[in-house]
């Protein structure tokens, strides 16, 4: 898939293949140092994340317990609604756990800060976030990223999972958006 051509939707490759595997790696290497002997609940964040987290996990030497939820904050927009809802719940008790919460960006800080606040009411031993992308640049509230892959700049990425009305997810590499496509209203893909 390394040979796999830029979409034509795509403005720019931001991040190849090869660039997200070895930084995938090097997060599992710190993880797997920092939970020796524990086995901590890994709450991947759908549907974004989810490629992240299959890429993470077979690099991971620790014993996990998998679990999922799904918020929105975008309802079909490329900029964040500021109100984030909750879709799906996970379904393991985190009481006494040691919780990660895994995910493919944080932008604003919104949809992280609440499911932190959410996550933290249920009492688990420890809750700490990773994060394959930061777009520290559109923050609208401070919160802590234990475990970051790469800072972007403000620029709408799909690929690796990311994603714009459900498309995009399938490439192989995190690109730019072109503007037309998602400024474009009812475009089809």
């Amino acid at each position: 898939m390394q040979n796999k051509k830029k979409h034509p939707d795509i403005k720019e490759i931001l991040l190849l293949e090869k660039v997200i595997r070895k930084k995938v790696s090097e997060l599992a290497a710190v993880i797997n140092r920092d939970y020796r002997g524990k086995k901590p609940i890994l709450v991947s964040i759908l549907k974004g994340s989810v490629v992240f987290l299959c890429d993470l996990i077979r690099q991971l030497e620790i014993p996990v317990v998998l679990d999922f939820m799904s918020v929105s904050s975008y309802a079909g927009d490329s900029e964040s609604s500021g109100v984030v809802r909750l879709l799906m719940d996970m379904r393991e008790s985190i009481v006494g756990r040691d919780v990660l919460i895994i995910e493919d960006i944080i932008d604003t800080g919104l949809t992280l800060s609440y499911l932190k606040r959410n996550l933290m009411t249920r009492k688990p031993s420890s809750l700490k976030i990773c994060v394959l992308l930061d777009k520290k640049a559109c923050r609208k509230i401070e919160i802590k990223v234990d475990y970051a892959g790469f800072v972007i700049p403000n620029k709408f990425c799909v690929g690796y999972g990311l994603d714009y009305n459900q498309f995009y997810r399938e490439l192989p590499y995190i690109g730019v958006l072109k503007p037309e496509i998602y400024r474009t209203a009812h475009r089809k893909i």
